[in-house]
Formats: structure tokens, sequence, C-alpha cells
């Protein structure tokens, strides 16, 4: 059997600390609130949930969030914080990119996370399939990079995304209404980098 590596591992308990990174999950939130009818009945998913920042913002609007991510130490930093949230929460840890989750959500929301992720058709279609009708997907990302916004990119696929380009995959896997926001500006003394929130319905 496969080893699995925790590529976070030796990053999750400081993962919070940065501050640029609370205020990106924020602004987000906020415009997945914003773009979004969210209500307190809704059960969504939190794809790469991570420690729980995106979802930390985003809690009082739904009824819960399932935080699905593959790295453990990150999902354990989750769980100890989960009491502060203003809704139910449930953790899976599982790799969506070798296996499947047979739940029904009402949404989904991400944030930095798919550009670990190879295949994005068979992601999509495997969001498309998770989702019950008019369910939404809520992600964000970045845009085309030159590959230099992590200093390591092991267990990176994507140097950000065209939006046509992904525009196109989630129509492909049965999506409608796709529409891009522009979501923040991450700023690192060489360069910036521009983060998107895609939104659809299926």
């Amino acid at each position: 059997m496969e080893t699995k590596v925790d590529h976070f591992a030796d990053r999750s308990k400081s993962w919070d600390m940065n501050s640029k990174r609370v205020q990106n999950a924020k602004g987000i939130a906020e415009l997945i609130v914003n773009n979004i009818k969210l209500n307190k009945s809704m059960e969504i998913m939190d794809f790469g949930a991570g420690t729980g920042l995106l979802s930390y913002f985003v809690a009082p609007y739904v009824e819960k969030i399932v935080a699905v991510d593959n790295s453990p130490s990150m999902l354990l930093e989750f769980q100890n914080k989960c009491g502060q949230f203003s809704c139910n929460t449930e953790v899976i840890e599982k790799d969506l990119s070798t296996d499947t989750l047979d739940r029904k959500f009402d949404g989904i929301i991400s944030s930095m996370t798919i550009h670990h992720l190879e295949d994005i058709p068979a992601l999509f279609s495997k969001f498309y399939h998770m989702l019950d009708d008019h369910g939404f997907i809520a992600i964000a990302d970045l845009d085309s990079e030159d590959g230099t916004f992590h200093s390591d990119n092991t267990g990176v696929f994507h140097y950000g995304f065209d939006r046509e380009m992904l525009a196109r995959h989630a129509m492909e896997a049965g999506f409608r209404d796709v529409n891009f926001i522009f979501a923040n500006k991450i700023s690192k003394p060489h360069a910036e980098f521009t983060v998107f929130l895609m939104t659809a319905i299926k």
C-alpha cells in the first residue's frame, strides 16, 4: 500500500497565524455570502477545508459544514476549533482526486485548493454529482501565474487557472450560470497574484 504524504503536516499548526491568509479567506467568504443565497437549512461541503478558515466565516449562514481534506494534520486543527463555529460541523479525511464521497450537499465551497488537483474535469464531475438539484459551487483560486506563487511547488499541478478554460470544464460537467468575480490580490515581495471566485449552479 502506498504511503500517503501529508504535505501540510509541518505547517498546519501555524497556518492560521498568517494574517494575509486570514484576510484572504474572510474576503472570499464575504463574496460567497454576497453572491450565493445561503440559508440556515443548508448543508455544504468545504473542499480542501484545511484548518477551517473559510468555513469559520461562512458558518453563521448555514446549518452544517462538512470539512473534506486529505491532510489529517490540517483536519485536526479544524476539529480543535470547531466549537467556535456558528454551525454544526463534520470532518471527513478523503482525497477526492483518487476517491469518491457518496453524499449530497446544497453547495460546495473551496479556497486555494483545486490547483493541487491534477484532473479538474474529473473533480468538477464529482462535484456535480455530489450536489442536490440547483446546488452551487463557489471556488476561489489563483488566476494563471508563472509558478512563483509557491516557494515549493511540490503537490502543485496548476500554476493558477485560465478562467475561460475553467468555465469550459465546469460547463462540460453540467454546470450552468458560471460566473467569475475578482476576489483578492495577494502581494509577495517579488510579484502580485490575483484570486478569483468562480460560482456556478447545477
